[in-house]
């Protein structure tokens, strides 16, 4: 990415952030794309956020990659995802711990529960974080 493109991401970011007013969800808003031969066309909430965390990573210099996941994995892509063993995997499916069903003989999981699960365990990787901030300042240690 070279720094004209950059900069170009950074101003158009700012421009967006300027003009943010019209909100139709309580963490979105309305981004309304219009050329010179079609009329305003206005991107659901859910794209318009999309297109923010693009523009966000972008005007700081980030790579952008986009891919897309199937709606059901194996039990190996899973624990990728998740970034653990396959046996760790299947121990969660076998304590319920995550949602999983046969197809024939082999355990498949829908890519939504894993990501659900993904997102529940950091969060509580982040809440733990925090309470262990706040208990270090509690007992005045420091770095």
């Amino acid at each position: 990415m070279t720094s004209d493109e950059v900069e170009q991401a950074r101003a158009f970011n700012e421009r967006i952030h300027a003009t943010r007013g019209t909100s139709n969800s309580e963490d979105g808003y309305t981004i309304t794309l219009a050329t010179s031969d079609t009329e305003p066309l206005l991107l659901p909430t859910e794209l318009a956020g999309i297109f923010n965390q693009l523009l966000d990573i972008v005007s700081r210099g980030g790579t952008v990659t986009v891919g897309s996941i199937p709606t059901e994995v194996t039990t190996t892509t899973a624990a990728k995802m998740l970034g653990i063993s396959r046996p760790t995997l299947m121990k969660l499916v076998r304590d319920e711990a995550l949602a999983a069903h046969k197809r024939g003989s082999h355990t498949r999981l829908f890519s939504k529960d894993v990501l659900s699960y993904r997102d529940a365990q950091q969060s509580r990787q982040s809440d733990a974080f925090e309470r262990l901030r706040a208990l270090e300042d509690e007992l005045g240690i420091e770095d």
